[in-house]
């Protein structure tokens, strides 16, 4: 297996105030790339908001493939988002790329 540091992009289409975005980036606490060599490094946070409430979700992500690693934060982030209330008409995800890969080679 490989830890992925995977960024998933997003829009607030609601008004979503501080506190909900705390709770938020509560939640995406146990993938929070800031557990990786690169996310230590660059001091990735796991939730990063927009002045036009487009956001950044960044997660730690252990696969077997960068597909799987995709996949997987995506459902991570929506499961993350649900927690808190929001759902996809509110807080639209986009495609998942991977933007790290934390691995001894």
């Amino acid at each position: 297996m490989t830890t992925y540091v995977i960024t998933v992009p997003g829009t607030f289409t609601a008004e979503v105030g501080q506190e909900t975005r705390a709770r938020l980036g509560r939640a995406l606490r146990p993938v929070d790339p800031h557990h990786t060599r690169m996310g230590s490094e660059q001091d990735l946070d796991p939730l990063t908001v927009n002045e036009d409430d487009t956001f950044t979700i960044r997660l730690a992500v252990d696969a077997d493939s960068a597909p799987l690693a995709e996949e997987d934060a995506r459902r991570l982030a929506d499961s993350a988002l649900r927690a808190v209330g929001l759902d996809d008409t509110e807080a639209p995800l986009g495609p998942a790329v991977v933007t790290g890969i934390d691995s001894d080679l």
